[in-house]
């Protein structure tokens, strides 16, 4: 079978990505093993994902890689991810040098494992001044977390009389967010046939394009990165307008 890469066009490539990697755990059950191991094969794809979006020119990819919820996990899958992000991050640390990638983090990092927090954050140092594309771990994350911190900074900047309420908009808002130096979203792809977002990027998701697809994220290859793209460049985005608005604009 032809690659499907031929058919993207390059001049329509969103410029932030938002991944939720999901089926993990269905897909270690499928082949009769615990859920560890759908975690660990996992990892290919989130390779394979990772180096299909740098050639392509995608300037940002998020994957959600850790919820907070996901702390109610029992706590043997718990240490296993936290060990295996560990890991995971030493091991592609050369590639993503050798590549230019710059590795980011979003969410309460200051709950994670003391090894997990130092791997991450000495890679995210050693990662800082590339520039072909941002990989960024949305790690310990929720998206109501970031909304109630994000007040929780603007409150106090008001009670401190360094920023007036009538001077609260959407975009000053955005700027008390983890994710106030990077574009939002304009496609967000969620695996395993789940249509949901599960507190994901909320804010910033408002006008992304969703994608779901049944393919467990284990099994999920440049392929399925690639379709999940021309879909996006097969839809209109109108932000609000009329398809007619959109032709006079062109």
């Amino acid at each position: 079978m032809s690659s499907l890469i031929k058919d993207i066009d390059l001049n329509k490539l969103p410029a932030h990505i938002a991944i939720i990697m999901d089926g993990n755990g269905r897909w270690a059950k499928t082949h009769g093993k615990p859920r560890v191991f759908g975690h660990k094969n996992g990892v290919l794809a989130v390779r394979e994902v990772t180096e299909a979006a740098a050639e392509l020119g995608i300037k940002y990819l998020t994957l959600y890689a850790f919820s907070t919820e996901n702390w109610s996990r029992p706590s043997f899958e718990v240490n296993a991810l936290m060990a295996l992000l560990v890991e995971t991050v030493k091991r592609e640390l050369s590639t993503f040098n050798k590549n230019n990638i710059r590795l980011q983090a979003i969410g309460d990092l200051s709950k994670l494992p003391d090894m997990t927090r130092k791997t991450l954050l000495e890679g995210i140092e050693q990662t800082k001044n590339n520039t072909r594309m941002t990989l960024i771990l949305a790690l310990n994350y929720s998206s109501r977390w970031e909304i109630v911190e994000a007040v929780k900074k603007i409150a106090t900047q008001v009670n401190d009389g360094l920023l007036s309420v009538d001077n609260i908009t959407s975009d000053v808002f955005s700027e008390y967010l983890t994710t106030k130096d990077i574009p939002d979203p304009e496609l967000m792809i969620r695996t395993s046939g789940e249509h949901r977002i599960s507190n994901y990027l909320l804010w910033q998701a408002a006008y992304a394009e969703l994608y779901f697809t049944s393919v467990l994220w284990p099994d999920f290859r440049r392929e399925h990165f690639y379709q999940a793209l021309l879909d996006f460049q097969g839809r209109e985005r109108r932000f609000g307008k009329i398809s007619e608005q959109l032709i006079e604009v062109q």
